[in-house]
């Protein structure tokens, strides 16, 4: 039973034919040493830091067109690190030249989000076809490959619930990315009033898809970013913001409710909830959330107050008391 998923094997394959192979491809497994690795490493960081520096100065970097993140390295890394695990599990290797190997550092980008307001201009100008999909996106915070993949089937009616079992990758259905993100998101009764409305208008197609193109095939994401995201924020004004914005969108909205950061991870499809608090943790410095679950606490203990505490007037009359005793 393949553990791995197609996505992840493409990525693998991608990683060793574009940069391993030109790398290391001359030398046999045992003749590779830490010092070799590391270098590999050192120089993607400084090819990386050099164009961002360009980019910065205004400059045209050369090819790649696009800049590489640091998350691109140490995604070459695990790959690295796999290959020479395996090959010292099958005897290969004697040593494991890859075992303390150093991560390229990772700075966290900015999360972006889109305060209520800009999300409902985003609506308001959004197409047709697209403008229920961006609602879902935006509502459930499911992730761009889910989102392309949900079929109407997936919809309970009566209990208001979403079943996300599978995603979209390359116009191909495969498990999503873990087991937690197979998963049940309960709906808010307005989006449950627009998706049966968008049913009856939603183009025909043969995977029963919830938001298929207008052909009815599998939504390309690079298009429907393109044609419809794109245009739609340019045309309320907002900031070009990534697809995934939608997800950070929604964790934002979840934590300013005072969700339960548990089933907010559950919902949100986390494999853990340290990812859920890694990712948003910094969220919870907002003042009125704050404040909020300050009351919570206070509210713990109404059952159990003195009647005469809970009267603000008798609080009043209390503290007067006290300050002018007998």
């Amino acid at each position: 039973m393949r553990k791995t998923r197609w996505s992840t094997l493409a990525g693998y394959k991608h990683v060793i034919k574009k940069r391993l192979n030109p790398k290391f491809g001359y030398f046999l497994m045992t003749d590779i040493h830490l010092a070799l690795i590391q270098s590999y490493v050192t120089e993607r960081m400084q090819d990386i830091d050099a164009r961002r520096r360009k980019k910065e100065e205004g400059k045209k970097a050369k090819s790649p067109k696009k800049l590489v993140s640091p998350k691109t390295i140490a995604n070459e890394v695990v790959v690295i690190k796999e290959m020479f695990k395996h090959a010292l599990q099958w005897g290969y290797v004697k040593v494991n030249p890859a075992e303390h190997l150093q991560k390229p550092r990772m700075v966290k980008p900015e999360i972006e989000i889109l305060e209520p307001a800009e999300f409902m201009s985003l609506l308001e100008h959004s197409s047709d076809l697209y403008r229920v999909a961006f609602r879902t996106a935006i509502i459930t915070g499911v992730r761009a490959g889910e989102l392309w993949a949900l079929q109407w089937d997936a919809v309970d009616w009566d209990i208001k619930r979403l079943y996300v079992h599978q995603s979209i990758w390359k116009n191909n259905f495969q498990t999503p990315k873990s087991k937690k993100s197979i998963r049940k998101i309960d709906l808010p009764d307005d989006l449950v009033f627009e998706l049966r409305r968008w049913k009856l208008a939603c183009p025909i197609s043969k995977h029963n898809l919830m938001f298929p193109s207008k052909e009815g095939q599998i939504t390309c994401h690079d298009n429907a970013v393109k044609r419809h995201f794109k245009p739609a924020l340019r045309k309320a004004g907002l900031q070009q913001v990534s697809f995934h914005s939608l997800r950070h969108t929604n964790a934002s909205l979840r934590i300013r409710a005072g969700q339960d950061f548990k089933y907010m991870s559950t919902q949100m499809g986390h494999s853990s909830i340290n990812i859920t608090l890694d990712t948003y943790g910094h969220l919870f410095n907002d003042q009125d959330f704050n404040r909020q679950q300050v009351d919570l606490l206070q509210k713990a203990f109404d059952p159990v107050r003195n009647p005469l505490e809970k009267s603000p007037k008798n609080a009043k009359k209390g503290l007067a008391f006290s300050a002018n005793p007998l």
